[in-house]
């Protein structure tokens, strides 16, 4: 004989005193179907179902009225309503299934973050230990996160995509593998390598060596990340030209980079890329000393956030004490003040990101 399986459904219970004012408000107004309804001379309980929800209003059941949030991008569902209160109590809130991605007004300020400060490592997706290196965020415009994955290995990772106006990944030690929707086999980054993840690229991190570190750029600072349960990746087209939104997917090589004149003088960056496939949204420099000695400059860009990869040097800014900088501190200099990077040692090497893409720079 075989063995017949039933159907496994999930409802959501919710309390009515009487059904008969609850029914037209939940099939009429919101568009749900009632699916049962009994016993039929006295009915106290209507199962309904729609919108991806299904529904048990139950008469006597002791649970509160409870929220309701229906997401739809249709025109004047429920008569244009966002809040509605159902006969029975039962909050509906209705609101956008794709809003705009809102980028919020930089915040601008003077950010220095020590690693010796001792931030806290909080455990966050996937696992991965997260070290916050602009607390503020300034105002919402931005995050900046050090990551690492202490003990090597796969990585309980699913297909994922963020909402997102830009987003880096750059490594500073280790290494991952990464597989990314049309862009071919699982690629391996490591130290001195990124990536952007133009918005809502799938992808999921499959493997990471023992501790392996990375710096994550997100812009705005709140973005949604969504898992995606039908993609599988890799996929089968490989589609390096594609555009996400505009941009495009970035993979670049520390080792293949070319190091030339950068816009402080005294030294010398190579440009990931970056800049051009992201239509001039933002630029990612990896900076070195270069000829000639450092000079006081001012910048009118948006956002310019510096982490310290290598070596160590004194960050001047105008009406502030001197910083003496090392290997995992991160600053943020707000656009217009006045800023010298001295005493640099030879070793010395900076992951530098700016919104928009390169700002223009003064030298005073």
């Amino acid at each position: 004989m075989f063995e017949v399986k039933g159907e496994t459904r999930a409802e959501m219970r919710l309390p009515t005193q009487e059904l008969r004012d609850d029914l037209p408000f939940w099939t009429k107004r919101l568009g749900f179907r009632l699916d049962m309804i009994y016993p039929a001379d006295n009915p106290e309980v209507a199962v309904l179902s729609g919108h991806g929800l299904r529904l048990r209003l139950q008469k006597g059941a002791a649970e509160a009225p409870g929220t309701v949030r229906i997401l739809t991008d249709e025109e004047g569902f429920a008569g244009g309503e966002r809040l509605l209160i159902a006969p029975n109590g039962t909050r509906v809130e209705i609101d956008q299934a794709n809003p705009p991605l809102v980028l919020p007004k930089t915040e601008h300020a003077f950010v220095v973050r020590r690693l010796a400060e001792q931030a806290p490592w909080i455990i966050g997706r996937a696992g991965m230990h997260y070290r916050d290196l602009v607390p503020s965020r300034l105002g919402g415009a931005m995050i900046a996160s050090h990551i690492r994955i202490p003990d090597g290995g796969p990585v309980p990772d699913m297909v994922h995509f963020h909402k997102v106006g830009f987003q880096l990944i750059f490594c500073i030690k280790g290494w991952v593998d990464v597989v990314y929707e049309d862009q071919g086999p699982p690629i391996r980054l490591t130290a001195g390598d990124c990536f952007i993840q133009p918005p809502e690229i799938r992808h999921r991190v499959l493997e990471a060596s023992d501790g392996i570190e990375v710096i994550e750029i997100g812009v705005p600072a709140e973005h949604v990340t969504e898992i995606d349960h039908e993609m599988e990746l890799p996929t089968p087209h490989l589609r390096p030209a594609r555009e996400w939104q505009g941009q495009r997917f970035v993979y670049d090589r520390g080792a293949e980079g070319v190091f030339r004149p950068f816009r402080l003088p005294g030294f010398v960056a190579r440009d990931t890329g970056i800049h051009d496939a992201t239509k001039g949204v933002a630029s990612v420099m990896v900076v070195r000393c270069g000829e000639g000695a450092p000079v006081w400059t001012r910048h009118a860009g948006d956002i310019l956030f510096t982490f310290v990869m290598a070596g160590a040097f004194t960050l001047e800014g105008e009406g502030k004490d001197p910083f003496r900088l090392s290997p995992g501190d991160a600053f943020v200099i707000p656009p217009g003040m006045a800023t010298r990077y001295a005493d640099a040692t030879a070793d010395l090497e900076l992951l530098e990101v700016t919104l928009p893409g390169t700002p223009r720079t003064d030298v005073i």
